[in-house]
């Protein structure tokens, strides 16, 4: 239900509800009361796989009452609950990855996307073209997900480490800089890569980020790219700063033009 918390949109009624569930006839139950009647485990981000406890951002503001996330009467469904749906499904299918906090930031924006279609016939069939978007996605990029594989070629700890060899190529003072002042990737990186820098920009920017992300055959490299350009963008506050001034902007990140992101990351990756 803290999905977005700054956009009402996701509290507000879905016109498609799931009427299989929703009709009095089926002794199916709604999710909504399921959840209410059960504890559902999810696996958090630990402290020592990211470095910081914290995986949201200072930009997702969340209401300070309750009452924001009350439940619609029966007969009606919020977009976070068909979200909620198709998040429970996935984990029942892949009980191997379960929910983990975090995945909640990756089907947002695709299920915005459809849920917005200036084209009824297209939002319609929101849930479940962002279930089968989502599902695909995750095959790409579970592993981060996998607490097992951190370590491994393909999990989360290489990728960030990545992170810190391409910006040594690309400007290896500011590199320095951070390993002077003992910046570990973890203390950002995590955040960045595991979400694919869905909490750090706003949920339009998210979608134009994630169009050149999904459009590049190398996406992942693409959004390696992506990172050491939000660096470089920063560098002259950065090897100005203290640890405490650069940990703040890293994790609170200062740049909204996410235009000028993309062109850094285009650059560096045609500087090759």
């Amino acid at each position: 239900r803290r999905l977005y918390p700054d956009m009402a949109f996701f509290q507000r009624p879905t016109d498609y509800p799931c009427l299989l569930i929703l009709d009095p006839q089926n002794e199916f139950e709604t999710l909504r009361k399921r959840v209410e009647q059960t504890t559902l485990k999810s696996q958090t981000v630990a402290r020592n796989r990211s470095g910081v406890t914290n995986v949201s951002s200072p930009l997702k503001t969340t209401p300070n009452s309750l009452s924001e996330y009350e439940v619609l009467p029966n007969g009606c469904e919020a977009h976070w609950e068909v979200v909620e749906r198709i998040l429970f499904i996935y984990a029942k299918l892949n009980p191997g990855i379960a929910y983990v906090q975090g995945m909640n930031e990756i089907v947002g924006p695709l299920y915005y996307t459809f849920a917005t279609d200036p084209n009824s016939e297209w939002k319609e069939h929101a849930e479940a073209d962002t279930f089968f978007c989502f599902t695909n996605l995750m095959s790409e990029i579970r592993d981060n997900f996998i607490k097992s594989l951190d370590d491994s070629q393909c999990g989360i700890t290489y990728k960030m480490e990545k992170v810190y060899s391409t910006l040594k190529e690309k400007d290896v003072e500011l590199y320095l800089k951070l390993q002077e002042q003992n910046i570990k990737p973890q203390f950002f990186a995590f955040r960045w890569l595991t979400l694919l820098l869905s909490q750090e920009f706003l949920l339009p920017d998210v979608i134009r980020i994630w169009d050149s992300l999904f459009a590049d055959d190398k996406r992942f490299d693409f959004l390696l790219l992506v990172c050491c350009a939000m660096l470089t963008l920063i560098r002259d506050q950065l090897l100005e700063g203290d640890f405490t001034l650069n940990m703040r902007l890293l994790q609170d990140y200062p740049i909204s033009d996410v235009h000028l992101i993309l062109k850094k990351a285009k650059e560096l990756q045609d500087s090759k």
